[in-house]
């Protein structure tokens, strides 16, 4: 395993990005997001060295505002969560490299922007306690606006992202905590209900969890085993 890291201008920002290389011939290349607030992609780290060492390629790297990225996480929106995301995958791996997104909390709606910007070449997902938001919040800066708009009863039915997960096909994991305070269990339950339709689901409960899954798998080797397992078995 070879571990790299950079920064891509990308957005107007400085994206810094760490990269793990499996040493294998086309294998596909994981790319993992975290989630909001004082998240980053540190405490991903542990869980890209294990996927590497299970024989596939990863990306992870800090939104803007984020850890070692410029900006500031007032500017940051889902919009250019999405434009972030794409510029790192696209300065980083060819057309013909297979995609296996994993999303953090508020980076499920990340991962369904992608589904419907890569179409088949994502091939697997794996969402821990995620989150979707209304169409109407997407566009919005986190400082100026967002909050509001996410406060609307029920908003989040109108996401584009239950759509999008709905027609995803490939494998899709959904993890989750015992307990998740954050993100309601309506939200969950209709996450669960879009894959459902298509995707081939496998769903996890952590039961010891809380709801900052990425934090928690950083210290527990044998749950992240049970993930990778999970999202890489056929």
């Amino acid at each position: 395993m070879i571990e790299t890291r950079t920064t891509i201008a990308c957005d107007n920002e400085q994206l810094s990005v760490v990269r793990t290389s499996s040493g294998k011939r086309d294998a596909p290349c994981v790319v993992l997001l975290h989630g909001a607030g004082q998240a980053n992609k540190e405490r991903t780290l542990p869980l890209a060295r294990d996927l590497a060492g299970a024989g596939v390629d990863t990306i992870s790297f800090d939104f803007s505002g984020h850890g070692y990225s410029t900006g500031a996480l007032e500017k940051l929106s889902l919009e250019r969560r999405l434009r972030q995301a794409r510029g790192v995958i696209e300065n980083l791996t060819s057309d013909d490299v297979r995609l296996f997104l994993i999303g953090f909390s508020m980076s499920g709606q990340t991962v369904a922007d992608l589904i419907q910007a890569y179409g088949s070449r994502v091939e697997r997902i794996v969402l821990c306690s995620p989150a979707v938001y209304s169409r109407s919040a997407w566009p919005l800066a986190f400082g100026d606006g967002f909050t509001d708009a996410i406060r609307i009863s029920d908003g989040w039915r109108d996401s584009s992202a239950l759509e999008n997960l709905s027609e995803f096909e490939g494998r899709a994991v959904l993890a989750v905590p015992g307990e998740d305070v954050v993100i309601p269990t309506a939200i969950t339950h209709e996450i669960e209900q879009s894959l459902h339709r298509s995707a081939d689901l496998i769903c996890l409960t952590f039961g010891q969890a809380s709801h900052q899954l990425g934090a928690w798998f950083a210290e527990r080797p044998e749950a992240r085993k049970m993930l990778i397992k999970a999202l890489l078995t056929d």
